[in-house]
C-alpha cells in the first residue's frame, strides 16, 4: 500500500523551492505535481516528498516544520557594494556547513590530544599597522621577501605557499563545487573564499573555480582574518574590498604580503608592463594593476578599463578550456591533506567511525579507501 503523506505545508514548500534559488512560478509550472500538493489537489507519496526534498536540497524532517527554520550564516560575509551581509545562497551556506562540521571535528580531536593553541590566531587588531601584520605572516611562515620570485609559475608558487601555511597548522580547503557535487557550483561572482577562525583549527576556503593567480590573494586576505582573530567571507567584486574597517586592512596585508610596495616600486620604475610584474611576483595581473592603485600609480579609471578587459578574457579562456582532471588529485585541494591525515588517525586509534570519515571527507567506501591508502601520503 503506497503511503500519502497529509497536510502539506504550502508555507514550507514554497520556502524551501525560493530558498534553492528557484523562481516560484516558473518551478511550479516544471512540477506542476508539487503545485496540485500546494492546491490540495493531490498528497504527495512519502518517495515522491524524499524526491522533492533532494531537488531543493533539504532536509526530510523540515517538510513537517510548523514554519520555515531560521537559517543563519556564523559569519559576516562582506560584499562590495550594498549586497547584505548575512544572506548567501544555498550553495555557500551548504560549503560553510560542511567546513564547520570538519572544523567542529577537528577542534574536538585536537583538544582531546592536547594539541597547544596557535599563538599567532588574533595577535594583532584593526588598528595594527599592515606591513607589521604582513611581516609577521611572511616571519611565520619562514618566507623571505622575495620567496614567490624563486618559484616558476603562479601554480608552483600557489602549492608552495599553502604547504607552508598548512605546515603551521591551517587547514586549507579550495572547492568550486559543494563537497563533490558537479551540478551545485559555487560563482566566484558570489564567493572568492571565506575563513572559519579558532585557536586549535582555523579553516580557510578557497574557490578554486577562479583564476589561480587571484586564489593567491584571497588566501593572503584569508590569512589576514586569523592574524586578527576574526572570521568572515567575501566576494571582493573588481578587486576591491567592502566598505569595513577590517575589510580594508585584510587587503593592505594582502597586498603588502604579495606585493612588498619597496621591491614593487623598484621594478615599476624599471618596467611597467603589467603582465611582466605578474610573472615576477607570481600573482593575477590585475593583483599587479590593483597595487598600483593603491600606490597611486594607475589612475580609476585605468585600474577598471584593465580590470574590465582582463576579466573578459579570462572568462572567454575559461569556456573554452576543457574540463576533467584526476579526481583524486583534485580531492586532494577539496579536503586538505593535512585534514585527511588528522582524520586517517582517528580511525586508525578508533576514535573515529568510518561512516564519520566518509562524512568529513565527502568521500565514501571504497573512494575514500583508495584516496587515503594511495593518494594521502603520496610524494
Amino acid at each position: 500500500m503506497t503511503t500519502r503523506i497529509e497536510n502539506i505545508n504550502s508555507e514550507i514548500i514554497n520556502w524551501a523551492i525560493t530558498r534553492a534559488g528557484n523562481n516560484l512560478e516558473e518551478f511550479y509550472v516544471d512540477n506542476p505535481d508539487v503545485l496540485d500538493w500546494i492546491e490540495g489537489n493531490k498528497k504527495p507519496t512519502l518517495k515522491q516528498l524524499e524526491n522533492f526534498t533532494h531537488k531543493v536540497h533539504v532536509p526530510f524532517g523540515y517538510m513537517f516544520m510548523n514554519e520555515p527554520p531560521k537559517e543563519e550564516i556564523p559569519i559576516p560575509f562582506f560584499r562590495t557594494g550594498a549586497a547584505p551581509r548575512d544572506k548567501v545562497s544555498l550553495n555557500v551556506y551548504h560549503t560553510i556547513q560542511i567546513i564547520k562540521d570538519r572544523q567542529n571535528w577537528l577542534t574536538n580531536y585536537l583538544k582531546e590530544s592536547d594539541y597547544p593553541d596557535l599563538d599567532f590566531v588574533g595577535k594583532y587588531n584593526d588598528s595594527s599597522d599592515y606591513k607589521e601584520i604582513a611581516n609577521d605572516i611572511r616571519n611565520t611562515l619562514k618566507l623571505p621577501i622575495n620567496w614567490a620570485s624563486k618559484l616558476g609559475t603562479w601554480e608552483q608558487a600557489l602549492d608552495y605557499l599553502t604547504l607552508q601555511i598548512e605546515e603551521i597548522g591551517i587547514i586549507i580547503n579550495f572547492n568550486g563545487i559543494v563537497g563533490n557535487n558537479t551540478r551545485r557550483k559555487i560563482l566566484v561572482e558570489e564567493c572568492r573564499g571565506f575563513v572559519l577562525v579558532n585557536n586549535k583549527a582555523p579553516f580557510l576556503f578557497i574557490n578554486s573555480a577562479d583564476a589561480k593567480a587571484a586564489q593567491m590573494f584571497t588566501l593572503i586576505h584569508e590569512i589576514a582574518h586569523i592574524w586578527l582573530g576574526e572570521s568572515a567571507g567575501f566576494d571582493n567584486k573588481q578587486m576591491l574590498p567592502a566598505d569595513d574597517p577590517t575589510e580594508l586592512l585584510c587587503d593592505k596585508v594582502a597586498a603588502e604580503f604579495l606585493v612588498p610596495e619597496i621591491l614593487f616600486r623598484e621594478k615599476w620604475n624599471n618596467n611597467q608592463n603589467i603582465k611582466y610584474l605578474s610573472r615576477i611576483f607570481k600573482v593575477s595581473p590585475i593583483v599587479i594593476a590593483r597595487r598600483a592603485l593603491d600606490l597611486n600609480l594607475m589612475s580609476k579609471p585605468a585600474f577598471f578599463e584593465f580590470y574590465n578587459n582582463y576579466i573578459a578574457k579570462y572568462k572567454n579562456k575559461k569556456e573554452n578550456q576543457s574540463s576533467g582532471g584526476n579526481f583524486y588529485a583534485t580531492a586532494k585541494k577539496r579536503i586538505s591533506l593535512r585534514f585527511a591525515s588528522y582524520v586517517n588517525n582517528a580511525v586508525n586509534e578508533n576514535n573515529l567511525l568510518y561512516r564519520d570519515a566518509y562524512k568529513l571527507t565527502s568521500l565514501k567506501g571504497n573512494t575514500y579507501e583508495k584516496f587515503i591508502n594511495e593518494y594521502l601520503y603520496q610524494v
